[in-house]
């Protein structure tokens, strides 16, 4: 990607389904400049648009992360078979005392329980895993966009967040399920397609997308590998933080432009950050003068990742993302 492809690619992440006269208009670039080289990026596997829920919201289950040590020689395998599990979100290799990371959402406490105690134990050359629940999100990924876009071409793209002030496990209707699943699917697929698929009329399909994406049970999300947008080191942070000074650090850390992730969890760590850097030197800088800063924090565990499986459901072949429809193919 150039120059160019990688401000267009951050202002889908702003804005995922957002027309291409929205996007030129935000970025300064002719809408058949925008079409021609997103559409390209897109039919090519460089970027995914989809969409993800808001699992605690939804009531589609709990998140939970894991640390996986493996027999030497099957991190590959293991990798892959936890990949090809519907449940997990995401799949890393990581440098450090596991060998791989994971995320997966659990409907349930007792799912969880035959998830870590049968299931992910009996995947041949595992050793030990290590679990931590999510409790809380300051930042998921959906939300994050690649640091290439002024504040104003930012504000331009993105409506004002509405309160959040929804309950928690709100749930989606039979209706909303079979939009959000469309959605999933293709994150930008049109109101008048919804419409038709599900046998609704177009302003019925408008009301419904819109609605899911304002009370923030979906997450529109366009997906690409940071390395592809020249921010080529991704590391893990497991941090212990003083309970008093967790909500803080949290949202001070989630609102950086190099995380892409941030989570409070169970576990021998209170917070876990996703942080992406163009170079080592940055993710230096990041340690001593944004994490080091705060003494809250009193213990820092950091790995590198170094491949990625899996990444918001959507499996992965090196730098490419491929689609839901790849995954349903024998």
């Amino acid at each position: 990607m150039d120059v160019l492809d990688r401000r267009l690619v951050a202002a889908l992440q702003v804005s995922p389904r957002a027309s291409w006269g929205e996007i030129g208009r935000a970025v300064g670039e002719h809408e058949r400049t925008v079409a021609r080289r997103l559409q390209r990026l897109i039919a090519e596997g460089m970027v995914r648009v989809t969409a993800i829920y808001d699992d605690l919201r939804t009531g589609h289950g709990r998140p939970v992360h894991l640390h996986v040590r493996v027999r030497p020689g099957t991190a590959v395998k293991v990798a892959e078979a936890l990949a090809d599990r519907p449940d997990t979100r995401s799949v890393y290799a990581l440098t450090g005392a596991a060998d791989l990371g994971c995320e997966l959402v659990s409907p349930s406490r007792e799912a969880l329980h035959r998830i870590l105690s049968f299931e992910i134990s009996d995947i041949d050359g595992v050793l030990q895993t290590q679990t931590q629940v999510v409790l809380h999100t300051f930042r998921t990924v959906a939300e994050w966009h690649a640091p290439y876009l002024s504040e104003e071409e930012v504000a331009e793209l993105r409506p004002a967040p509405l309160p959040d002030c929804l309950p928690d496990e709100e749930g989606l209707s039979p209706l909303e399920q079979e939009i959000a699943e469309l959605l999933a699917d293709d994150g930008r697929i049109a109101f008048t397609a919804v419409a038709e698929r599900l046998d609704i009329s177009v302003p019925t399909a408008r009301r419904r997308v819109t609605s899911l994406i304002e009370r923030r049970l979906l997450l529109p999300r366009a997906e690409v590998e940071p390395a592809l947008l020249g921010l080529e080191v991704e590391a893990m942070l497991w941090l212990k933080v003083r309970p008093y000074g967790l909500d803080l650090v949290g949202q001070r850390l989630a609102a950086h432009p190099y995380v892409r992730y941030c989570a409070a969890t169970s576990g021998t760590h209170s917070l876990i950050v996703q942080v992406v850097a163009a170079h080592e030197a940055d993710l230096y800088r990041f340690m001593t003068e944004v994490v080091g800063s705060h003494d809250e924090i009193t213990d820092v565990d950091l790995t590198l990742i170094t491949r990625a499986y899996k990444r918001g459901h959507l499996r992965k072949s090196g730098l490419l993302t491929l689609d839901h429809r790849w995954e349903k193919t024998p």
